[in-house]
């Protein structure tokens, strides 16, 4: 008689990220490789060179502050993708969420770690909250344009933010090995490295162009 061993499933990540960050880091590249081309195509001297290091420079920072930045979480971890590195927090490591004019993420040490894909809007609490102070003087529920309640209005930021307090709640009490473990902070080097060699390559070019 055999045994077969049966693999268990991975668990299945929650992405967060913020859809008019990657729009607008999609258009400011797509400029940036049209200006950039047509500078070391027509260009003449070391204009394009110039042109070239400056992409070099901006590309990788463009990338960072818009398309990179993500969250990810599941059954195990938070996973927190930021412009310059990447923080991985088991649940039991994470202490808590704070959202101020940033939403962050607390480790047991008291550390703090921005979410940057996932914004605070303060102008919709504001909305949000004088349409309930009106509604409450009326006696009324308040509602929104789509005819939902207010506390169904709020902005995707703070819905992301109770989904992952939700998902803390849940796991990190819970015994498994997968939700143990200590934060794990990684470097993004390749953001950083050919960012700083664009720099150091704009900075010669300018200065002794």
């Amino acid at each position: 008689m055999t045994s077969s061993q049966t693999t268990p499933p991975q668990a299945r990540d929650r992405i967060y990220r913020s859809p008019a960050g990657i729009a607008g880091g999609v258009v400011l590249i797509l400029i940036g490789a049209w200006l950039g081309i047509d500078a070391v195509v027509n260009g003449e001297g070391r204009t394009p060179w110039t042109a070239l290091a400056g992409l070099l420079f901006a590309v990788p920072l463009v990338v960072a502050f818009t398309i990179r930045p993500a969250v990810f979480g599941n059954e195990e971890r938070l996973r927190v993708r930021n412009p310059f590195r990447d923080v991985s927090l088991p649940w039991s490591t994470v202490s808590g969420f704070k959202s101020g004019y940033s939403n962050e993420v607390v480790d047991e040490a008291g550390t703090k770690y921005q979410l940057w894909s996932i914004p605070v809007s303060l102008r919709g609490r504001r909305k949000a909250q004088r349409q309930q102070m009106r509604a409450a003087k009326g006696g009324r529920t308040p509602t929104g344009a789509s005819g939902l309640p207010v506390t169904d209005q709020r902005s995707t930021g703070d819905q992301a933010m109770d989904e992952l307090r939700e998902l803390h709640e849940a796991h990190a009490a819970a015994e498994a090995e997968t939700t143990q473990g200590t934060t794990k902070v990684r470097w993004a080097y390749e953001i950083i490295a050919p960012a700083l060699v664009g720099a150091v390559l704009l900075v010669s070019l300018l200065a002794f162009g």
